[in-house]
C-alpha cells in the first residue's frame, strides 16, 4: 500500500544507489558512441559547506536539460566536483585547530598545515555530493573531481600562466579583508560588516619645489592608523 505522506529518507538514499550501481547516468556508454554529445560542467560547490535553496534550483535546471537530452538519444556527460574554497577551508581547518588547542598554521609549516587540510576534506567533502545524490542528480559519478586534483591544478597554473604572459591577467595591488587573528586575507562572505561612528580629519601640507602657482595637497584620514586612506589633491 502507498504510504499517504510522502518520505524522501525511504527512498532517495535506495534509488541513488541502484542508479549509481547500474551507471544508469554515464557518459560514453558503447551504445551511444555514435551518438551527439551534450555536455555541462557542474558549477563547483564550496567542499566545507552543504547546499542550499539557491543549488537546488540550480542543479535542478541542469538535470532537467541533461535527462531531456538523454531522451532524445544523446551521449550526455553532466560532470559533477567540489570546489577546494581555499580561504573558507583555511578558516574552519585553522579554526578546528584552535578548539582543540592544536599548533596553529605557521608552528606546524606549510607541509603539515596542507596534510591536515587534505585529512579535513577526506573526512567532511562528502556531505554535499551525498545531498546532490540524494536530491537525484544524474551526473556521472565516476568522474567526479575536485578542483585541487593534479591534473585540474596543472591546468589551472598552465591556463594562468599564458593569461600573463599574453598580458591578459596581471598582478597588481588591491585592498583586501585582512584577517588579523588568521593573518590572512578573507572573502567578503566571511566579514561581518559593522558600522561605527568615527571622525574624518583633514590634513593640509604645501608641496615644495618650483610652482607657477602655490600648490597644497589634502589628505582625507579616517582617525585610526589602520584604516583605509585617500589622499586627494
Amino acid at each position: 500500500m502507498i504510504e499517504k505522506n510522502y518520505q524522501p529518507a525511504d527512498i532517495e538514499h535506495r534509488m541513488a544507489q541502484i542508479w549509481e550501481e547500474s551507471g544508469a547516468f554515464k557518459a560514453g556508454r558503447p551504445e551511444r558512441k555514435d551518438a551527439a554529445p551534450f555536455t555541462i560542467v557542474i558549477p563547483p560547490p564550496n567542499v566545507t559547506g552543504s547546499l542550499h535553496m539557491g543549488h537546488a534550483l540550480n542543479n535542478t535546471l541542469q538535470d532537467i536539460l541533461c535527462r531531456f537530452e538523454r531522451m532524445r538519444g544523446r551521449d550526455v556527460l553532466w560532470q559533477p566536483g567540489t570546489d577546494h574554497a581555499g580561504i573558507a577551508t583555511q578558516m574552519v581547518v585553522e579554526r578546528q585547530l584552535m578548539e582543540r588547542q592544536e599548533p596553529g598554521r605557521r608552528d606546524m609549516g606549510r607541509a603539515k598545515f596542507l596534510e591536515r587540510v587534505w585529512q579535513w576534506k577526506a573526512e567532511s567533502g562528502g556531505t554535499i555530493v551525498n545531498q546532490l545524490k540524494r536530491l537525484g542528480a544524474s551526473c556521472d559519478w565516476s568522474r567526479e573531481r575536485f578542483t585541487m586534483d593534479e591534473g585540474l591544478s596543472r591546468a589551472v597554473v598552465k591556463v594562468f600562466v599564458e593569461l600573463h604572459r599574453d598580458g591578459l591577467i596581471y598582478k597588481d595591488k588591491r585592498l583586501v579583508n585582512w584577517d588579523p587573528k588568521l593573518l590572512t586575507a578573507i572573502s567578503d562572505l566571511e566579514v561581518q560588516q559593522v558600522e561605527v561612528r568615527g571622525h574624518l580629519w583633514y590634513l593640509r601640507y604645501p608641496i615644495e619645489g618650483p610652482q607657477l602657482q602655490p600648490r597644497r595637497s589634502q589628505v582625507v584620514h579616517r582617525g585610526r592608523d589602520d584604516a583605509p586612506r585617500n589622499h586627494a589633491r
